[in-house]
């Protein structure tokens, strides 16, 4: 571990929120550290697709630096939305919205885009090409980290991150944070 074992009082909050909703599907503290950092970059609208409980949007949330971002998150699930929200109640950088992603379409460009790789039909590069702003970033999650060329995923060929990685509108690269898990960061041109 690089980095101290303390964790923002967002994140904390979005774990409390998570334990009382019963939900355990979220982001990595590896990756999270990896997207606060990146949002400490930032500046302008960046979004979350997806938002579960609001764990990754916490993180992202725990990275900003200036008080003209603002953070978009979408979930589709009332139940987790609400929980979300709860987190950010009294925080006007951020909005969470009871709603599929698409609703996010029309409300970019973005400059940081946070997507979870589970549903390779809606994060597909065409799909998400033309809502990041130039120089904006896509962090994709929830690879499992590959040494060779194609990626694999079990014994199919992984074509989600092999799209990622070669399209020419973003220069693109894999990432391990764990032995056991890597994400896709990719740049639009």
């Amino acid at each position: 571990m690089s980095a101290p074992p303390d964790l923002p009082d967002v994140v904390l909050r979005a774990f409390d929120v998570c334990r009382r909703a019963g939900y355990v599907s979220f982001c990595r503290n590896e990756t999270g550290r990896l997207l606060a950092t990146l949002a400490a970059t930032r500046n302008g609208v960046m979004a979350e697709f997806g938002t579960g409980c609001g764990v990754g949007t916490a993180w992202l949330r725990s990275g900003v630096r200036d008080d003209e971002a603002r953070i978009l998150t979408a979930e589709r699930d009332p139940k987790l939305a609400r929980a979300a929200t709860e987190i950010f109640t009294e925080d006007p950088l951020v909005d969470v919205l009871t709603a599929d992603w698409s609703t996010l379409r029309d409300k970019g460009p973005y400059s940081l885009l946070f997507l979870d790789s589970e549903q390779p039909s809606e994060v597909g590069v065409d799909a998400i090409a033309d809502l990041v702003e130039t120089g904006g970033i896509v962090v994709l999650d929830d690879f499992w980290p590959c040494e060779q060329w194609p990626p694999l995923d079990g014994n199919r060929v992984d074509t989600l991150r092999e799209q990622w990685l070669t399209d020419e509108r973003f220069t693109a690269v894999e990432v391990m944070v764990a032995s056991d898990s890597s994400v896709v960061l990719a740049t639009r041109r």
